[in-house]
């Protein structure tokens, strides 16, 4: 079939499929000459073969699925989890040079995180060139590190 000629804006008219991506439907019931006669594809009898025919994932014919076999333990009330905003070093060292302290409101300022997040963990990914002191909720070895010996201070707060 070949390219399109790119030099002028392509029209929706001038649109054509490649070869192969278009399909015959399949003709099922039609007789066994068409390879698709008698069963129609859905093999012997049973549930699957009849009309109207859809098994949710699980389902094992009436017999106690194995999901429900299985223990269950435990509860998790996703209402008490804590977010923490994960913050590279990194993306530190591209805040204005006017800032000399962060804490999470200065970084929701910037947006760099949410406005409603307030715990923050420093991660050590990237560098950083000026003293910055950075308040946090966590950091990493590796970002403290980079903080001190860049002259700032990692404080956990």
């Amino acid at each position: 079939m070949g390219r399109p000629y790119l030099g002028t804006s392509m029209k929706l008219h001038e649109l054509k499929n490649v070869k192969g991506a278009i399909h015959r439907k399949k003709r099922v019931g039609c007789g066994e000459g068409g390879g698709h006669g008698k069963t129609s594809g859905r093999g012997g009898k049973g549930q699957s073969a009849r009309s109207g025919s859809s098994i949710r994932p699980g389902f094992e014919g009436g017999q106690m699925p194995l999901y429900r076999k299985l223990p269950h333990r435990g509860f998790n009330q996703f209402n008490f989890r804590t977010e923490i905003a994960i913050l590279n070093v990194g993306d530190l060292a591209g805040l204005d040079a006017s800032v000399t302290e962060v804490s999470a409101a200065t970084l929701a300022v910037a947006g760099l995180i949410r406005s409603g997040e307030k715990t923050v963990k420093i991660l050590g990914d990237g560098e950083l060139t000026r003293a910055i002191k950075v308040t946090a909720a966590k950091f990493s070895e590796s970002a403290k590190a980079k903080i001190e010996k860049a002259g700032g201070q990692a404080i956990v707060g």
